[in-house]
């Protein structure tokens, strides 16, 4: 199993509406990502793979986990390009649990043992790579 973080703005969906979702019985497609580094994380996913809900913008924690439930596949979102073929993928997601207490960014920062997580060196990509170790300090961070 591989762990990622995947950043959403909470007022445009949030960890409370994939929740929702996943309660329904439905799935998420992560779509709208159109950074080729983000593209080709969610390509390397696979089904049972988890990640975390990371709240961008607004709050700025990380709230919930998550996991894959379909791969990478055409994101329904995205326009054709010139050959007519669609270069943007996306995964699909359901919620597993929230995170007892959210970690904020400012915690992430702040704690040596996570100095080299992709949240932080590469902060401007939606969805990241997690090393276990990491996976398992924030958990522990979260309350679980």
């Amino acid at each position: 199993m591989a762990y990622w973080l995947m950043k959403s703005e909470p007022d445009v969906f949030s960890f409370d509406d994939l929740v929702a979702k996943t309660a329904r019985g439905e799935a998420e497609e992560w779509h709208g990502v159109r950074n080729y580094a983000a593209r080709n994380n969610m390509k390397a996913m696979a089904v049972g793979d988890e990640a975390f809900f990371y709240h961008s913008n607004i709050g700025k924690d990380v709230v919930g986990i998550m996991t894959i439930v379909a791969p990478a596949h055409p994101d329904s979102t995205a326009e054709l390009n010139a050959k007519g073929e669609v270069v943007w993928e996306c995964v699909d997601v359901q919620s597993v649990k929230p995170l007892p207490k959210p970690v904020s960014l400012q915690q992430i920062k702040a704690t040596p043992e996570l100095a080299e997580i992709e949240l932080i060196k590469l902060s401007r990509l939606s969805v990241s790579k997690v090393r276990p170790e990491e996976w398992a300090l924030i958990c522990k961070m979260g309350g679980l």
